[in-house]
């Protein structure tokens, strides 16, 4: 009888999996578009997908994979069964709002149950909120936020 347990090289090839899904259907990537946008060779990505390597991938080549397909690298690393790496920090208990936020956000994108419709506009905002113009206070060139109501 086999072990209920599932080994990280599956629970990564399903991670992977996914990823490449999403690529597909929100990019129209194959891949090959994927592995030239990741920085991670083809028979890399092909044997993450198969589950075939003893040692622990790379974590540059882990963390471009997730950078180009949008998803948060602790989620590889959840993945992986290894622990979050740096996010240690954002310990439930020690959640300002702002911190609370962002947990529930890459949660959101690392939960396989959320469609890819979703995710795709949860990053589109993240971007545009991202690359927006800070508005510093008292800043005589900003330019007056109108109040109505």
């Amino acid at each position: 009888m086999g072990s209920a347990e599932v080994s990280p090289q599956m629970a990564f090839a399903r991670f992977v999996r996914r990823a490449i899904d999403d690529a597909r259907e929100e990019r129209g990537w194959t891949v090959t578009d994927l592995a030239a946008h990741t920085g991670v060779g083809r028979s890399t990505v092909f044997r993450w997908l198969a589950g075939d390597w003893q040692d622990y991938p790379e974590l540059a080549k882990v963390r471009g994979f997730c950078a180009a397909v949008d998803l948060p690298v602790a989620a590889a690393f959840r993945a992986l069964g290894l622990p979050d790496g740096g996010s240690s920090s954002w310990r439930r208990g020690d959640d300002g709002p702002v911190e609370a936020d962002m947990r529930v956000i890459l949660q959101r994108l690392a939960d396989p149950s959320v469609p890819a419709e979703e995710k795709h506009h949860i990053r589109d905002l993240l971007r545009y909120l991202a690359r927006r113009p800070t508005r510093r206070a008292n800043d005589p060139n900003a330019t007056p936020i109108r109040r109505t109501g």
